[in-house]
Parts: C-alpha cells; sequence; structure tokens
C-alpha cells in the first residue's frame, strides 16, 4: 500500500501543509530583493504590444457547466485587482502578489481545478488558470523575461476552438505555483484584462514600440500511440523578427511537448495521428 503525504491524511493536515507553503514563500520573496509591481493607471499607454480574447465558456464532456459559469465569476474579481497594472522597469509582476488568496469571503464560487496529479476537480476560485494564460501569451510577444512558470504536464482537453498553441498556458495554485515576469526593458508596460459577454480580452501595451517583433509558431504537431496510450507532440518556438522587414533574427525553442493524452481518444483528429 502506498504511503500517504503528510497533507493526504485528513482535511486538518493538508491545510497545515497549505499554511507551511504560504508562509516558505512569503519569507523567501521578503528577502529576495525583488520589488512587486503594483501601480494601477486607468489610462492605457500608447504603444499596443499584443491583444488577445479567449472563450470564456468551453463545453467540455465530463465537466460541470456550472463549474465554466461559475469560472466567468472568479475571472471578474482577479482581473479587477490589477487591470491598469503599469509594470516599471526592473519591477516583477507576480499573479498571487496582485490577486490574493481566492477565498469564498471575497466572492469567488467554486470552478474547474486540476490537481499536482492532472486529475480534475473543483475548488473555490477554481479558472484562474485562464487569465494567467492570457497574461502568458501576451508576455510571450514581448522581451519581457518570464522568471516563474508552471506548465501543465498532460493534454487535459481537446482542442475545441483552440486559438493558441497547445502547453502555451501555465499553472497557478496559491501561493505555490505563481506566474511572474520581470520587465528587463528600458521603458513602463501595462497589462490591461476584462470580460464581455463571451470572451476574456487582454493587451500588453508600452510607451513605445519594442525594437523588434516577436511571433510564436507551432511546428510537428501530432498524436503518437507509444505502447497502446496516446501523446500530444509538438515544438514552441519563439521567433523574434525585424520591426522593418519581417526577417526572423532568431527562432529559440521554448517548449517540447510530449504530453500524455487524458481525454478519450475518440476525439483525437485520425489525420493527426502517426505512427512513426
Amino acid at each position: 500500500m502506498e504511503r500517504k503525504l503528510f497533507c493526504e491524511i485528513s482535511p486538518f493536515t493538508y491545510k497545515i501543509s497549505q499554511q507551511k507553503e504560504w508562509v516558505i514563500r512569503f519569507a523567501k520573496d521578503l528577502v529576495s530583493g525583488e520589488k512587486y509591481a503594483k501601480e494601477i493607471k486607468s489610462e492605457p499607454l500608447d504603444n499596443l504590444v499584443k491583444s488577445h480574447a479567449s472563450i470564456l465558456i468551453r463545453r467540455l464532456n465530463g465537466v460541470d457547466l456550472t463549474l465554466q459559469q461559475n469560472k466567468v465569476q472568479n475571472l471578474k474579481i482577479a482581473s479587477s485587482k490589477f487591470t491598469g497594472l503599469v509594470i516599471h522597469p526592473g519591477e516583477t509582476f507576480s499573479y498571487w502578489h496582485l490577486v490574493g488568496n481566492p477565498t469564498e469571503k471575497k466572492g469567488y464560487l467554486p470552478g474547474l481545478t486540476i490537481s499536482a496529479r492532472q486529475t480534475m476537480g473543483n475548488g473555490v476560485g477554481g479558472g484562474l488558470c485562464q487569465l494567467a494564460n492570457m497574461v502568458h501569451w501576451l508576455v510571450l510577444h514581448s522581451p519581457l523575461e518570464v522568471t516563474e512558470l508552471h506548465h501543465h504536464s498532460d493534454a487535459l482537453f481537446p482542442d475545441e476552438r483552440r486559438k493558441v498553441p497547445f502547453g502555451t498556458g501555465t499553472s497557478v495554485f496559491y501561493s505555490k505555483l505563481d506566474y511572474r515576469f520581470k520587465n528587463t526593458t528600458d521603458q513602463d508596460v501595462q497589462i490591461l484584462v476584462w470580460l464581455d459577454d463571451e470572451y476574456l480580452n487582454g493587451e500588453l501595451r508600452s510607451e513605445k514600440a519594442f525594437e523588434h517583433r516577436y511571433r510564436i509558431i507551432e511546428e510537428n504537431d501530432h498524436f503518437r500511440n507509444e505502447n497502446g496510450t496516446f501523446y500530444r507532440i509538438s515544438q514552441i518556438y519563439k521567433l523574434t523578427l525585424d520591426r522593418e522587414t519581417g526577417e526572423t533574427l532568431k527562432k529559440e525553442l521554448i517548449l517540447d511537448n510530449h504530453s500524455k493524452v487524458l481525454y478519450d481518444y475518440s476525439l483525437i483528429p485520425p489525420e493527426k495521428i502517426r505512427n512513426d
């Protein structure tokens, strides 16, 4: 019989473990010397670096639609905490420093969650990964430096209405798994996020255009059967482009996907399956 971790013995021991993680993270941040962004400005900066919109409600097999609807409420609360945030040169964006602990008292509802063992469940504040994913996708299209990122290791859902390459999201879990980036440029940047009836919207803005443009591409995208288990395979690259000519100056591999498919294999497009 597999021995249980201390946090798995009971709800009480889980809470103790959780509190310990929060204290450790707080202490590390306190002595790190990092300066965290906190200034909010309602007026947008002049230059639009990147914009994006992601669908709010995705009807997923086996997932209660109520959890998706609750997620919208959670995203409204969390996005209000940092829309308009200005990150000055040298400052760090920390998702949890801005959003805080998503508790029921703050109005958060039960939403879809993914455990450390890549299983689906639900919990108060569930669905907030979508907001972190939005910020990360915007940041990837800039020279800003990502300093903390936690990828989902498995393919949990099919590609219904997917607009961005698989694997470019990030996991967040208060406060153990954060999403952070640092403004390593010489100018202010700004994050704007808001919801409409159908989409979560986001913009990354700056004072002036950056020297280069950036593009994210996916190559070798397919599924492979390995001894009866399917895996999602692809490589994600970040291209640095000359702003005037569009010429590719740099091609950087940022993610090499080899992700176990956890959803129904019948949903895999047959034309994307390879046996090589």
